[in-house]
């Protein structure tokens, strides 16, 4: 994996994805996939203009990498052909600079071909390897299945399951959290 790292970028690389920040160039990308009913039923942001995201990239993402309290928004793109596939979010939690939230999309037509997986490997040995975070978390809806089983292949486990507990699209739904700590992380991945 190649990393690189200035002052306000973070860029990683696999074997078939690019991480880069979130920026203007992948608007119409990100709009494409994520004003999407299916692809994102179970978020509870869906933008319903291309505007939307437009003002979500320039007002809602740090402009600096590991910055405490803000989110950082990665774009996940394929080597092979430049394009954005989905994003990634990681949450520098307020207060606490050791320990992070991580969120995934992934455009439906990329579903259940490793891209998720292989996005968040790369993004949780950087938190864990070179900035020596010590937990990550995801929140969870207890209804997506698929999310709930790429979390548990990656070691994370149930820490709670809280009901009715986020409003999304103006229902109540449940919300499950999932974690890791570095120790365990380092060793599965050993």
């Amino acid at each position: 994996m190649n990393i690189s790292k200035q002052l306000s970028v973070m860029k990683l690389e696999t074997k078939r994805l690019v991480l880069e920040k979130l920026e203007m160039k992948h608007a119409e990308a990100f709009y494409s996939y994520r004003s999407d009913a299916e692809t994102n039923k179970y978020q509870g942001w869906i933008p319903y203009a291309l505007e939307d995201c437009q003002h979500f990239i320039k007002n809602r993402i740090a402009k600096k990498f590991n910055e405490t309290g803000t989110w950082y928004q990665l774009a996940i793109v394929l080597h092979s052909t430049n394009e954005m596939i989905g994003d990634l979010g990681i949450h520098f939690i307020e207060g606490d600079d050791q320990q992070i939230e991580i969120g995934c999309t992934i455009n439906k037509e990329y579903h259940a071909k490793g891209y998720a997986k292989e996005a968040i490997i790369a993004t949780m040995n950087h938190l864990f390897c070179e900035l020596k975070k010590h937990r990550v978390i995801a929140s969870v809806d207890p209804k997506n299945t698929a999310s709930i089983k790429l979390m548990e292949k990656l070691g994370f486990r149930k820490e709670a399951h809280f009901k009715e507990s986020i409003l999304i699209n103006e229902r109540w739904v449940d919300d499950v959290i999932y974690a890791i700590l570095a120790s365990e992380w380092t060793a599965i991945n050993d």
